[in-house]
């Protein structure tokens, strides 16, 4: 059987997939509501169901006005926020790779957050990342650096996962070359933007991955026309907007949820951003309002942005407020104390 091949920047192994047929993009709502079990307006009592999968939306999205020049169609799925652990059930997480595997995507892509406090449940993780059918690509988040970014990495590359640490690589996916640049996590201050951007083509579409979708403003300009982000959940409670004031105005996040920027900048000019609302969750599970729901975002490249009956247009940036340098050398010193505790641990 013919393989899709991956061609890595940092001289990786080849990995072969299967290949899927030429996909013809779907009535956007109808394609939603039957993979996520509903319309927009799902009443309190779902999220208490049985069946997991009725919690978890599917918003759908076209690509950048760029990519129509570079590819002729693929589908990348954006899920973040996993949280594999004691907080998230496992049945949750099957579910959302199972969705987005019915989805038929040629490419899916993890922003970050991969766990949940620890390394217990890493097994896991490996096995729910064997379960995907397509490449995964993934960028490492704040969660797994506090738990333990080199265990976390060997856990899904175990599971199959190309990490991603401040590099790009291209891929070959149904004869069409997609480049994917990866940052480290910036909320522990890991991320190296030119580091990752060394070595970048620019006559191939690019997409580009962070644990924190600020970086975004500093990718648009150097030729990452299409970001994916997570970290904030959406809030998790978006209900009376309680999102953009726990997320926006109170943790200083521009970028809360969902599509922000715009698909329609010229190369290098600026670009789009999607903040993903996430999987699993570190402290409650409880999530509660339409923007909140746990989400699998479908992105079809080489579509017009406006030609798809999208979930929400471009939004406006929250003011934000960038984290001092006090605060990052806490949250470095974090990570470093977490390293240490685990280590006495081991005697």
């Amino acid at each position: 059987m013919e393989g899709r091949q991956w061609f890595c920047a940092g001289g990786c192994t080849s990995l072969a997939a299967p290949v899927t047929r030429p996909h013809t993009i779907p009535p956007p709502r109808e394609f939603s509501d039957a993979l996520a079990g509903g319309g927009d307006e799902q009443p309190p009592r779902r999220w208490f169901q049985k069946d997991p999968k009725s919690t978890i939306a599917v918003r759908h999205f076209a690509g950048p006005m760029v990519f129509r020049e570079q590819l002729q169609h693929l589908r990348v799925a954006h899920l973040t926020d996993l949280h594999v652990g004691r907080v998230t059930p496992m049945a949750v997480q099957e579910a959302a790779v199972d969705l987005t595997n019915a989805l038929a995507p040629d490419l899916v892509v993890i922003t970050g957050d991969f766990v949940c406090h620890s390394q217990m449940y890493l097994d896991a993780l490996e096995a729910l990342m064997k379960r995907f059918t397509v490449p995964v690509l993934g960028v490492l988040g704040n969660h797994d650096y506090w738990s333990g970014a080199d265990e976390v990495r060997r856990a899904l590359r175990r599971g199959g996962v190309e990490v991603l640490d401040n590099e790009s690589t291209i891929l070959t996916l149904r004869g069409q070359k997609l480049q994917v640049v990866g940052l480290d996590d910036a909320y522990t201050g890991h991320a190296d933007r030119e580091k990752a951007l060394k070595g970048m083509r620019h006559d191939v579409a690019t997409l580009g991955l962070t644990h924190i979708g600020e970086e975004a403003d500093r990718l648009w300009p150097r030729g990452v026309p299409l970001v994916f982000a997570g970290h904030t959940h959406a809030g998790q409670i978006t209900l009376a907007r309680l999102h953009e004031l726990a997320i926006g105005r109170l943790a200083g996040h521009k970028y809360v949820h969902g599509l922000y920027g715009s698909r329609k900048a010229p190369h290098a000019e600026g670009g789009a951003l999607y903040v993903g609302a996430g999987i699993g969750a570190a402290v409650m599970p409880l999530r509660m309002g339409e923007r909140g729901r746990r989400e699998v975002a479908v992105f079809e490249l080489g579509a017009e942005p406006g030609s798809l009956d999208e979930h929400h247009a471009e939004q406006s940036p929250l003011p934000g407020r960038a984290p001092s340098e006090s605060l990052m050398a806490k949250r470095r010193e974090a990570v470093a104390k977490k390293r240490e505790k685990r280590e006495r641990a081991k005697g």
